[in-house]
């Protein structure tokens, strides 16, 4: 198939930011690189890497691109789908622009809708992840990994052997060690750095079209991190707060601000993003390498499963190793599963970890950014 390689109409109204965005990915298109346009951390990575595709992570994150999207979904809906669907139908996102395939899963009922109406701009593969982490829920997703292994041959007229496949793992692997090796750092009290300089390494790495880079990039960090604690650099002791909840990054980073704007620093997340994307690694050396793939994503601790112990795991060990004072759940407008679960969630951090809770829901606008200072405050302050 022939590769998308022209710059949109519209390229000159887009900031300086995203017209770097737009070069860097277009450079990999002229040199007839694939790239592969995902959403979420159930997207088994691998497999388009074992292909030599450039896996990115799609803008979804601002209000810029709603107004449009509410042309055609509902304005009662949440905001992370209006937002990617109207970064497709504006072509504003470089990354969805030049994406030649994109990837979505059957996560929540409004993202299975969304991207159905997704495949009028792009070419776009859904797997039907399954949403209960059994046996059977196994068997299906290695199935389903395996479906999209022979749909990118097909696609693409490339042959994916299986020592491609587990040189992907052993890449991603080795990034996921190094991000983790990163955020474990904020075990340390006091802090070493903010959370927001944290997350800024963590969710800037979805946007890394080459992940044989990340490991070492991050590690560089992480070495400079250490050795400027041992002189003596950190931040002043504060309480210290883990983040939970839907996906943050783009217009939700305000609520990691609100918190550190008002006494406090984000010490982990556990979100899309945080830990819950890295801190388990696929078995490089399982005999069925498919199997050890599926087994490695669904077990992602995610609210549209059910029942769902794995969060709940996680949650627990990230509260006891990071010394965690309190715990603040951001909870999207509209996202259902993560509203519904919140009230476990509260129940789990109150009564086994005795740990003071609070959730706040918001949407993409900066509207609330007051009520939410106000609120992130007094809870701060009580801690």
């Amino acid at each position: 198939m022939e590769l998308i390689k022209e710059l949109p109409d519209a390229f000159e109204e887009f900031a300086e930011q995203r017209q770097k965005s737009f070069l860097a990915i277009k450079e990999l298109k002229d040199r007839g690189v694939p790239v592969v346009g995902t959403f979420c951390t159930y997207f088994p990575v691998e497999i388009a890497m074992a292909m030599g595709a450039a896996t990115v992570s799609l803008c979804s994150t601002s209000d810029e691109t709603i107004p449009a999207a509410e042309k055609d979904l509902p304005k009662n809906l949440c905001p992370l789908i209006k937002s990617s669907y109207g970064f497709a139908a504006t072509k504003k996102c470089p990354f969805f622009y030049f994406s030649d395939l994109v990837v979505g899963e059957t996560t929540c009922d409004g993202k299975k809708k969304m991207y159905e109406y997704l495949g009028q701009f792009k070419d776009v593969f859904t797997m039907e992840l399954p949403n209960r982490q059994t046996k059977d829920g196994l068997t299906l997703w290695k199935n389903e990994i395996i479906r999209f292994k022979v749909y990118l041959e097909q696609k693409f007229h490339v042959a994916i052997t299986e020592e491609h496949i587990r040189n992907a793992v052993k890449i991603q692997n080795e990034g996921r060690v190094a991000l983790k090796r990163l955020y474990e750092l904020m075990r340390l009290d006091p802090a070493p750095m903010t959370g927001q300089e944290l997350f800024s390494v963590l969710y800037g790495s979805t946007f890394k079209p080459d992940r044989s880079k990340i490991p070492g990039e991050v590690n560089a960090i992480a070495d400079r991190v250490e050795k400027e604690y041992a002189e003596g650099k950190m931040l002043e002791k504060k309480p210290r707060i883990l983040v939970t909840g839907c996906p943050i990054g783009g217009a939700t980073e305000k609520v990691i601000k609100a918190i550190e704007d008002n006494g406090g620093v984000v010490v982990t997340f556990e979100n899309c993003g945080g830990a819950k994307s890295v801190d388990r690694l696929v078995e490089e050396d399982a005999e069925d390498i498919y199997e050890a793939i599926a087994k490695r994503y669904l077990s992602i601790g995610c609210s549209v499963m059910t029942p769902n112990p794995n969060r709940i795991e996680l949650l627990g060990r990230l509260i006891d190793e990071y010394q965690v004072d309190g715990v603040v759940e951001m909870i999207l407008q509209a996202c259902h599963t993560y509203n519904v679960e919140s009230l476990g969630i509260r129940r789990f951090v109150n009564d086994e970890k005795h740990k003071p809770y609070i959730s706040v829901e918001t949407d993409y606008s900066q509207a609330d950014i007051g009520q939410l200072n106000t609120r992130i405050a007094a809870f701060i302050e009580m801690l």
